[in-house]
């Protein structure tokens, strides 16, 4: 979790994390996860103030400068855009690929589409697109509205040829949980909205184990004026 440092709140999670020998960081333990964030280390409420220097050297840290020993998969939180941070983890590490998230709304997908793009031009592989806050679920009623506009990322996906992952839907438990530190997908297992995180976590894992075998060599980057 780079820029944006929710994962201590969102994992019910205080304290920093220790420093073991080699000057290595011991991961935080949360739900059968390791968890690194830049708010273990900085107050929740001081500002991510950083240029493209400090945002590298920050991945580059949480990359090399943390124990964290055998790992089913490795999930890095990035910012919006196609940035420095995009292009450093792009240019270090031999990703397994990359999930574009975006809401329904044209202005969204505009962002998601150039991503997708980048992506592809330094490639790596795209496992798909999430559709996040596709429908509005009334807490009272039960009824769905469409705040922003639905199935938007399905369309873009289909158009770009890349797999859809799944939606998820815009909800009052989703909030309240995360803020409560207890995902829904902990505290409420069986619900809707677990399964449907459930289902876009399997669909990506089945593209990253249908993908060739072997680490993708992480590709030379020219920046062009």
């Amino acid at each position: 979790d780079i820029y944006g440092p929710s994962m201590p709140r969102l994992l019910g999670l205080s304290g920093q994390p220790q420093q073991l020998a080699g000057n290595k960081l011991d991961p935080m333990r949360q739900y059968g996860l390791k968890v690194m964030s830049m708010g273990f280390l900085v107050d929740e409420d001081t500002p991510m103030i950083w240029r493209g220097p400090m945002v590298i050297s920050a991945i580059s840290q949480m990359l090399k400068d943390v124990a964290w020993g055998e790992l089913d998969v490795l999930v890095v939180d990035m910012p919006p855009g196609t940035g420095d941070a995009q292009l450093t983890m792009a240019q270090q590490v031999p990703l397994a690929g990359a999930v574009i998230v975006s809401t329904p709304q044209d202005l969204a997908l505009i962002d998601a589409r150039k991503g997708l793009n980048m992506f592809q031009k330094v490639n790596v592989p795209v496992l798909g697109i999430v559709e996040n806050m596709s429908t509005f679920v009334c807490p009272h009623c039960g009824g769905r509205s469409d705040i922003f506009g639905h199935g938007g990322a399905k369309e873009e996906a289909a158009k770009l040829g890349v797999p859809f992952l799944g939606e998820v839907p815009l909800t009052m438990a989703v909030r309240e949980t995360s803020d409560d530190g207890k995902p829904i997908v902990v505290s409420d297992p069986d619900s809707e909205v677990s399964k449907a995180y459930r289902g876009i976590a399997d669909t990506a894992w089945a593209e990253i184990e249908s993908a060739p075998g072997g680490a993708r060599p992480a590709p030379k980057i020219v920046m062009e004026s």
